[in-house]
């Protein structure tokens, strides 16, 4: 069964000029590309999408730095996307990523790590919404 997941590329792949590059990815992974825009949240916009971790240690630095540039928000859909898209984007701690990750190759910092990926179909749910009303999600 196809299914959506949220994906961002983050302010430090925006800076680095890794747009085309992740896309690229994501379309010869299978993943079709049904809704996509440029945003730059605010402070309290970051802490929103991030409220889930306000109460972790790293909710201050990883806010600010979602502030700190544009990101590219998207919605991919294919078959298992949300499993399929965390294998493509590799570990968090980009030490930790496989070889070939999006994350392995490009990520300097355990925040500054490029991409986001929802890591379940409820959290995908709550982050599409986050970014999207139905009227941007185009069906292919």
């Amino acid at each position: 069964m196809k299914e959506r997941t949220l994906s961002i590329i983050k302010p430090d792949g925006v800076a680095k000029g890794l747009i085309g590059e992740v896309l690229n990815r994501f379309e010869h992974a299978g993943f079709q590309v049904v809704a996509m825009k440029m945003v730059h949240m605010s402070k309290k916009q970051a802490e929103g999408f991030y409220a889930v971790h306000r109460e972790r240690p790293f909710f201050e630095s990883v806010t600010d730095f979602m502030s700190s540039g544009p990101s590219v928000v998207m919605v991919l859909e294919a078959e298992n996307v949300i499993s399929r898209n965390r294998e493509l984007m590799g570990a968090t701690n980009y030490k930790e990523a496989a070889e070939g990750t999006i994350r392995r190759e490009f990520a300097m910092d355990i925040e500054k790590n490029v991409v986001h990926g929802s890591d379940s179909p409820e959290t995908a749910a709550f982050e599409i919404g986050y970014f999207f009303n139905a009227l941007e999600l185009v069906r292919l």
